[in-house]
């Protein structure tokens, strides 16, 4: 059996054996950590999102590895990237996705207010009054219950033949508040395209028919809790957010 590598990441390995997708993680990736990104995945199957079929967790030459059914098709980034022209398009429709997502609800899951404040106290890059400040933040927030991907990139998204689609990396999953999984999102866009940002924020806020305001509260939170995977590239701007204490 031929293995085609995928995508490589610092802790991670994905690729393809025949119809099917090992994510095989680094030596030393918690086993807990791979059962519950198993746990989450199904529960969200079960609640009917489209997503790829778990098929086993194991263990491959004492790495932890995770396995899905393959699905054929290009992921939205994938289209993104060959017809950067249509970005609109692409993005109105990631948007339709992670709307219909957010009408889900998966009550299983942790709740997203409770998941960034247990990451912002874990946070050392910024000071104790920081942390507070951003504590009284998640805090003040109501606490909602809708499904959040937690990392919805156009990357995450496959588009079928037949235009269905399927919603890969449920591994920072929760149930919460709609507008921090779009802060994420625009968080993601802005590590990469300040103008596909830009469009995604405005275009999120009118299907939505939320505030951009309202998501602009979430950025600081969302900032900090990106910064506890300490990515180098990335801590200048989310350092930034997290400094702005009051929006527009």
């Amino acid at each position: 059996m031929k293995k085609e590598i995928i995508v490589e990441h610092a802790n991670k390995t994905v690729y393809r054996v025949d119809d099917e997708v090992v994510k095989l993680f680094k030596p030393g990736h918690a086993k807990a950590e791979l059962f519950n990104e198993a746990w989450i995945h199904a529960h969200v199957e079960t609640a009917g999102i489209p997503v790829p079929e778990v098929r086993a967790v194991k263990c491959l030459d004492g790495r932890w590895a995770l396995v899905q059914e393959y699905i054929e098709g290009q992921t939205l980034q994938q289209m993104m990237d060959e017809k950067p022209r249509q970005y609109k398009k692409l993005i109105d429709r990631l948007i339709d996705i992670q709307l219909e997502v957010s009408s889900h609800k998966v009550p299983q899951l942790n709740n997203t207010l409770d998941k960034m404040a247990k990451k912002i106290n874990t946070l050392k890059e910024i000071d104790a009054s920081t942390r507070y400040e951003l504590l009284q933040r998640v805090h003040g927030m109501s606490r909602h219950t809708k499904l959040c991907h937690g990392d919805f990139v156009p990357s995450n998204v496959i588009i079928l033949k037949d235009g269905r689609y399927k919603i890969l990396d449920w591994a920072h999953a929760t149930q919460g508040n709609a507008g921090a999984d779009a802060a994420i999102t625009y968080l993601r866009f802005c590590l990469t395209d300040e103008k596909l940002a830009e469009y995604y924020l405005k275009s999120y806020s009118l299907k939505a028919d939320m505030a951009i305001q309202y998501i602009q509260q979430w950025m600081p939170i969302v900032a900090a809790a990106q910064l506890t995977k300490h990515i180098p590239e990335e801590k200048d701007l989310l350092m930034k957010w997290i400094s702005v204490v009051e929006y527009m």
